[in-house]
């Protein structure tokens, strides 16, 4: 299968206090197109630097090194257009003083070059598949008007606008509650599937990503340290930090993470 981004010796670096403080150092994975890929570890870890590079949404002030190619397209990709992104609080992500349905239908408008009419009824269709109740109504709402996990429909729904290729979600489900997170997953699980879309999926919490991700990339102070399947991390993992992961939530229940990654507890 072929790359649709492939990152080479990345490392990005902050300043921090007057220091230079390294949030990735050489990293270097390939996103095959067409799956759905999970990076996992805890706070701190890099793994939203990562999102951040890939989306191009680094703050000035970062140094970089290495690239980031784009084989499929030969050019860096637009964010809205090619890459949907997914912010994990959608009170920040969401404009407070623009409706639900001109924030969608403006992504659609700018990248799909459509009418204001045109784009208003694809951000109702969006809506709907979103499965926001009544979309009608949602239009013309406000953000504030709106549930947590509302809102987070919302933000996928306009994510999504513009067919991208890449929806990056960056703990798109880390404000939410449980129920909710469950919701969400697999709300992106179907979307993907339909739209035929790679997931990067940026999380904390490998019990989701099993979810999710055919493979798995674990991440830790920066560094690229296990990636494999998403079975073969669960099964097998070769490094002491995933294998303290997966105890967090094996500990408690084998069966349901085991079963998610194909194999039995």
């Amino acid at each position: 299968m072929s790359a649709l981004a492939s990152i080479h010796d990345l490392t990005v670096t902050y300043r921090r206090d007057g220091n230079a403080v390294a949030a990735l150092r050489n990293i270097s994975l390939d996103i095959v197109a067409g799956e759905r890929l999970a990076v996992i570890g805890e706070s701190g870890s890099g793994k939203s630097t990562l999102a951040l590079a890939i989306a191009g949404l680094l703050p000035a002030s970062s140094a970089v090194c290495g690239r980031i190619e784009w084989p499929g397209s030969g050019r860096p990709p637009l964010l809205g257009r090619d890459i949907g992104f997914v912010f994990q609080d959608p009170s920040v992500s969401l404009d407070p003083v623009m409706t639900v349905g001109k924030q969608i239908a403006e992504v659609a408008r700018t990248h799909l070059g459509l009418t204001w009419s045109q784009a208003y009824a694809k951000a109702k269709t969006l809506l709907e598949r979103v499965r926001l109740p009544d979309p009608d109504s949602a239009l013309h709402a406000f953000p504030h008007q709106l549930s947590g996990g509302q809102k987070q429909r919302v933000a996928i729904a306009a994510a999504i606008a513009a067919g991208p290729k890449l929806l990056i979600a960056d703990e798109a489900t880390s404000a939410l509650d449980t129920i909710v997170q469950a919701e969400i997953v697999a709300l992106i699980r179907r979307l993907v599937a339909e739209d035929g879309m790679t997931l990067l999926f940026i999380s904390h919490d490998i019990a989701l990503a099993t979810e999710l991700a055919e493979r798995i990339a674990v991440f830790r102070h920066g560094q690229l340290i296990e990636l494999g399947t998403t079975a073969q991390i669960v099964s097998t993992p070769s490094q002491p930090y995933t294998r303290a992961l997966l105890d967090a939530h094996i500990g408690l229940d084998a069966a349901p993470l085991l079963n998610r990654a194909g194999l039995h507890a």
